[in-house]
């Protein structure tokens, strides 16, 4: 039996169907959920997608955190279910208290979209398993409220606990303090980052990373991570 793993579509995703393919392609079964329902139909684990919830009124993320599927949302990853925020999802993740600090305006407000090179902080997580820690990527990035901010107490506390999971290599795109791209829960079943993993999965078809034999698909080893982990449990 194949893993199944929900994801969540909100008024304003533009992900959806990228994170639906990607999870198809690795090997799993994707499940379509709506934000309005309180039914998450048995899935085994959770992708909030990126886009631009209800139009990022208010804050981004801050009215899918409180949407009606986000309850079940929140229960499910409070009990271990692995859970993936990516960019928008992101938002909501830290919107809903499920990861910790804050997503404000890119530093030069503006748009931003590029490959961006990343750093592995933490690879033992249900979505980061398949990497090594020090380990260099390679994902697109696309957002314009991409830049973490968190006050020094959390900061320290995201440093000491090894809760930071990537980090910008390079440039920092966003300003986000640390250079923080990604974080983890200290369970490890919840992650959240800006940059688009959706969107490396195919060879050919991402963006060129600096071993010619991953070029394209170093998106695909987070889903991947997680239907192995997923496959053990069922």
């Amino acid at each position: 039996m194949s893993a199944r793993i929900g994801v969540v579509t909100f008024p304003g995703s533009l992900d959806d169907r990228d994170a639906q393919r990607a999870i198809r392609i690795a090997g799993a079964e994707p499940v379509a959920l709506w934000h309005a329902d309180h039914d998450l139909q048995g899935v085994d684990a959770i992708v909030l997608p990126g886009g631009f919830s209800y139009g990022d009124y208010l804050r981004p993320g801050a009215i899918a955190a409180i949407a009606p599927i986000m309850t079940e949302v929140v229960a499910a990853a409070n009990a271990g279910m692995p859970v993936l925020g990516i960019c928008n999802g992101f938002q909501v993740l830290v919107e809903a208290h499920l990861l910790p600090g804050g997503l404000i305006r890119n530093a030069h407000q503006q748009f931003i979209r590029r490959d961006q090179k990343l750093i592995v902080e933490n690879a033992d997580t249900a979505w980061t398993h398949r990497f090594t820690k020090g380990e260099e990527i390679v994902i697109p990035l696309k957002n314009g409220d991409g830049g973490y901010i968190a006050n020094d107490e959390t900061l320290k506390r995201l440093e000491g606990d090894g809760l930071i999971a990537f980090r910008y290599a390079g440039v920092n795109p966003n300003g986000s303090v640390n250079d923080i791209a990604g974080l983890t829960n200290e369970r490890g079943n919840v992650v959240g980052l800006m940059p688009h993993p959706e969107h490396a999965v195919e060879a050919g078809f991402g963006p060129d990373t600096p071993d010619a034999m991953r070029s394209g698909l170093d998106g695909l080893r987070f889903f991947e991570a997680a239907v192995e982990a997923l496959t053990a449990r069922i």
